[in-house]
């Protein structure tokens, strides 16, 4: 849980907040994610999201193109001892991570946003939270 600022620099690094260090372990593996973000996985969580892929047809080309897509960028990562992590090129240039980034905890997986792109991602779904709240979980009474 929770939401933080940090820089990315020159060299593509950036601080991880100690909260989610001590969540990742000593190492974990940064992917692609949706919505133009970076998705930071530890090890153990890394490992169940393979199994549930492996699960995917390879004669369907959707699964296909997703696991080319999604592995061809996941690299296995660790801090150094300023609590930074180097985020690869190709993975800072997918995501458009510049300078200002934003960290968040987001259930199983940290993701890492662009400053930019999370403000754009919050505004436009900012007045539908309710509304997609309410269709997640129409008919759950509990």
């Amino acid at each position: 849980m929770g939401e933080y600022h940090h820089n990315i620099d020159d060299k593509g690094r950036i601080v991880m907040p100690s909260k989610f260090r001590d969540a990742l372990g000593n190492h974990f593996v940064i992917a692609k994610g949706l919505e133009k973000c970076l998705y930071v996985y530890a090890s153990k969580d890394w490992e169940k999201l393979v199994s549930k892929l492996d699960t995917l047809p390879f004669t369907k080309r959707d699964a296909r193109t997703f696991i080319r897509s999604f592995f061809s960028g996941a690299t296995e990562c660790e801090f150094d001892r300023q609590g930074r992590t180097c985020v690869t090129s190709p993975l800072a240039h997918y995501a458009g991570l510049n300078r200002e980034c934003v960290i968040i905890g987001a259930n199983d997986r940290i993701e890492i946003w662009d400053k930019d792109s999370w403000d754009a991602f919050m505004m436009e779904n900012e007045e539908n939270l309710s509304n997609i709240a309410e269709n997640l979980f129409l008919g759950d009474e509990s």
